[in-house]
């Protein structure tokens, strides 16, 4: 374990953090260590700390250079608009998800009702997300998992949103016969022998939100394949998926009788996410 850093003034701590891990995320472990945000810091750079906030801090920082995740250590995670709580049961929320977000959106009226499904909901950031700009959609989120749902009717709960319900099931299990004019998911889609598995923040994510088989299709495949019978005609399927991974994830919704199958790229140019229209 570090020793507390001294001396123990804000900018001190963050200058002796920064040569270990990553400024913002120093930053960030300090504003949860002092209950503070990061403008703040700023504001009280010369501040003095007290001995026990230093010393919080300084076990943040040993953690973090052991590899966990800033998500994981401060209990939250930005996305879209949203301020959502994580914990070990679900997975990161991570900016490029928000291009699905984006491309629901595009499909969803504004003025109009809707129904809306979101398979492996995890932290509920997407079904969230979408709800939260769509007021008049109904969104169904699903879970396999007992915990990862709780950590979702939990974020409804601090974001104040109304219409999204939560259902425990294996994708379409909980969805019964009900036929919805959009699904997206985030599923796994890595591969199961992939060595970044084993490193980095991924190692203190659950791998059943991760990996999906020998080549990441499994759920990939399951959700494509069952699809048809849970959207309504002329329904979307919006599927996030590896940057490699397109040109499968395009040849499986074809396969299911879906038409204007596409690809979009993310911000960093890489294929991210695949969407087919039910003909």
């Amino acid at each position: 374990m570090t020793s507390p850093i001294s001396p123990a003034r804000v900018d001190a701590l963050l200058r002796a953090a920064s040569v270990t891990i990553e400024r913002a995320d120093a930053e960030l472990l300090l504003g949860h260590a002092l209950q503070h945000d990061r403008a703040w810091l700023f504001a009280h750079a010369t501040d003095p700390i007290e001995a026990a906030q230093a010393e919080a801090f300084a076990q943040l920082v040993q953690r973090r250079v052991d590899g966990e995740p800033v998500a994981y250590l401060v209990g939250t995670r930005g996305f879209w608009t949203l301020d959502l709580n994580v914990t070990r049961d679900t997975l990161i929320p991570r900016p490029e998800t928000e291009l699905l977000v984006e491309l629901a959106l595009a499909r969803i009226p504004e003025s109009a009702p809707a129904r809306v499904a979101d398979l492996g909901t995890g932290s509920g950031a997407i079904a969230l997300s979408i709800a939260s700009e769509r007021p008049l959609a109904s969104v169904i989120a699903t879970d396999e998992y007992k915990a990862a749902l709780a950590v979702a009717v939990g974020n409804a709960r601090r974001n104040g949103i109304d219409n999204v319900w939560f259902r425990r099931g294996d994708w379409y299990e909980a969805l019964g016969n009900e036929r919805f004019d959009v699904i997206v998911s985030n599923p796994p889609y890595i591969e199961s022998r992939d060595a970044h598995l084993r490193q980095g923040d991924l190692r203190h994510e659950p791998m059943t939100a991760l990996a999906s088989g020998e080549d990441g299709l499994d759920a990939i495949r399951a959700i494509a394949r069952d699809a048809p019978r849970h959207l309504a005609r002329g329904g979307w399927l919006l599927l996030e998926h590896g940057w490699n991974q397109g040109a499968a994830v395009r040849e499986l919704l074809t396969q299911a009788g879906f038409v204007d199958v596409c690809t979009e790229r993310d911000l960093e140019d890489r294929d991210r996410a695949t969407l087919g229209r039910l003909g």
